[in-house]
């Protein structure tokens, strides 16, 4: 279903708000001359189509929207039913807009179906706003809120200005402090110190290590043409061409993956790697001038690679230049059908979720990538001829970046309805606030938990603390946890604005919630070193957001009786805090971040010790 829109005139809307409208809003008196009118100056009779005067010139008579001046008391209401129609979007976005392939459907709802009551609430949202509303059946959603916002609270540290937790440290939470360190450091010495020839005799042995450990994370290099590509590029002797550069990219990842997370690197050793990615590197530019998939698919490999060796900020400048290249190809109207169509559609979603996850914490531009979403199916097994004599190198698996797309989709719409700018718990009394985002919390919990019960037998984690199977579970029941405290974290703030907020029932379960899912992440920091390659930046900025949303919890009396016993958590904190140290030598980020956490116990112990 999707919304159209039909203007009314100020007379036609001063009547059906009269008729419909429960509410007794001011009768303003709105303008009705038209555009000539006004520029000359004269009495406009407001005749339609035409006015007289426009009549008798020939001229194009347009009316200016009418405009309604409102008070404080009107913007609270017309707020209220804004949000009202965000949730009511947000229902129809979700909607399914192709019939993917059973592959596809892993970690994906079922569709929301779109209640009669639920369009008269939205006809009356938009009536207030001057337009009417019609419900149709076409399925073109309204907005898209699967898309990151342009500006948002959702990074860690916009939790330094929440109360209480913004007395817990003295560091700038400007939402600019990390880009801002990551854009000062040190670049990466890209000077290769060994051969390529000496690189050669391993690429074998790290290419199953890609095949293995890496391609599941993204799923973005075909294993049943791989001994084909690595013939093309051995004849071109890795100098040249888009497939040495893809070669050596993926033994750049085999051996990350086959020498496990880097934070256990000595600092005074070359990445496990690097050696590849320099080599791949220095073809790269070439490749920045060709507009096909495949040089967008080295880009995408290239920016896994430096998210792996925790460099966001120059994993996003490769990410760009890949969106870039992949809107051009998009902009063909029958590329999806063509023989390259498969990989474009895993190109498409590896370039969108890295994106997110790099919106999600730092102020960054947007590509503009996120436009072609509702135009992209997702991604389908790539074809193998079992006849043609071909060699697979490893399995096409699926399972995971299907979960890991709607999982992500899930967490931007979190984001878009909850944490954008817009939506501000300062701006208004706590009631208010939490009018606005029960409904909310309560249907984005709920999408999450289809997420969760649509997942195949081999995904599909354990809620309780029973060891997960592999590290794909596990790394998706660290995302589950943390999308769900991030769509209960309000609760939280509210509480520590005002702690008798508390007495309300609801308040504090949803609190129980947003703590409960808080702890089963940072209770097991070893679990996080999973998902080493693609997650490491993104997973410490997730528990340090975690711990300080624990600490201020345990300076709150209502909230610290929803906690575990006082020295299991100073336990819990203490082990994240020694592990964001250990990792924080890998970013100047993640430095800020050890400091940050470390002047934060401090007081926070301090805190206690005299309350």
């Amino acid at each position: 279903m999707s919304v159209v829109t039909d203007k009314l005139s100020p007379e036609d809307l001063l009547e059906e708000s009269h008729l419909s409208d429960p509410l007794d809003y001011p009768r303003k008196r709105a303008s009705i001359a038209c555009e000539i009118c006004r520029s000359r100056k004269s009495r406009c009779d407001g005749a339609r189509p035409k006015c007289k005067l426009c009549t008798e010139l020939g001229a194009n008579c347009v009316y200016r929207e009418p405009t309604l001046k409102i008070d404080a008391g009107d913007k609270l209401i017309l707020d209220r039913l804004s949000q009202i129609e965000t949730i009511l979007q947000q229902r129809l976005v979700y909607t399914p807009t192709a019939t993917p392939s059973p592959h596809a459907a892993v970690g994906q709802a079922s569709p929301v179906i779109f209640s009669e009551e639920m369009q008269a609430r939205l006809a009356h949202a938009n009536l207030i706003n001057g337009a009417r509303v019609f419900v149709t059946n076409t399925p073109n959603p309204v907005t898209n809120v699967s898309a990151m916002p342009k500006s948002h609270s959702t990074p860690a540290l916009h939790l330094l200005d929440w109360p209480v937790i913004k007395d817990l440290a003295s560091k700038s939470s400007d939402p600019q402090v990390l880009m801002q360190l990551e854009m000062a450091r040190t670049p990466l010495d890209l000077i290769p110190q060994t051969s390529i020839h000496a690189l050669r005799q391993d690429l074998h042995l790290y290419s199953r290590s890609f095949f293995d450990g890496v391609n599941n994370w993204y799923a973005i290099v075909n294993p049943n043409n791989w001994h084909e590509c690595l013939r093309a590029a051995d004849k071109l002797e890795f100098k040249d061409g888009t497939e040495s550069c893809m070669v050596l990219l993926v033994g750049a990842l085999g051996a990350a993956a086959h020498s496990g997370s880097i934070s256990y690197v000595q600092r005074s050793n070359r990445p496990p790697g690097l050696e590849y990615f320099c080599h791949a590197y220095s073809i790269l530019p070439k490749l920045t001038l060709r507009n096909n998939v495949s040089s967008v698919q080295c880009h995408i490999l290239a920016a896994a690679y430096l998210l792996y060796l925790v460099r966001p900020l120059e994993a996003w400048n490769l990410l760009c230049q890949a969106s870039v290249k992949l809107q051009l190809l998009l902009a063909h109207p029958n590329v999806i059908q063509s023989d390259v169509g498969e990989l474009i559609e895993r190109v498409y979603w590896n370039t969108l979720l890295i994106e997110s996850d790099l919106l999600a914490e730092l102020d960054l531009p947007h590509s503009g990538i996120v436009h072609f979403e509702d135009n992209m199916s997702l991604p389908k097994v790539f074809p193998f001829d079992a006849t043609d004599n071909a060699e697979r190198q490893g399995k096409d698996d699926l399972w995971y970046f299907s979960a890991e797309i709607n999982l992500r989709r899930l967490l931007n719409r979190v984001s878009h309805t909850i944490y954008a700018d817009a939506f501000k718990p300062e701006r208004s009394r706590p009631d208010d606030f939490l009018n606005l985002v029960g409904p909310t919390a309560n249907e984005l919990d709920s999408q999450l938990d289809q997420w969760y019960e649509s997942l195949p037998a081999g995904l599909k984690f354990t809620r309780d603390r029973a060891a997960a199977r592999d590290d794909t579970q596990t790394v998706l029941r660290l995302r589950y946890f943390a999308c769900r405290t991030i769509i209960f974290r309000p609760y939280v703030r509210v509480v520590l604005a005002d702690r008798w907020m508390a007495n309300k029932e609801d308040v504090l379960d949803a609190c129980r919630i947003c703590l409960d899912a808080c702890i089963r992440q940072i209770e097991d920091i070893p679990a996080h070193h999973a998902g080493h390659l693609p997650y490491l930046w993104q997973g410490v900025l997730s528990i340090t957001s975690q711990t300080l949303l624990l600490m201020g919890a345990t300076l709150s009396r209502p909230l610290r009786k929803l906690l575990p016993p006082q020295k299991q958590v100073d336990a819990m904190i203490q082990g994240v805090i020694l592990e964001v140290e250990r990792l924080s030598h890998l970013a100047p980020s993640l430095q800020r971040c050890a400091e940050i956490l470390r002047e934060a116990e401090d007081r926070r112990i301090e805190q206690l010790r005299t309350s």
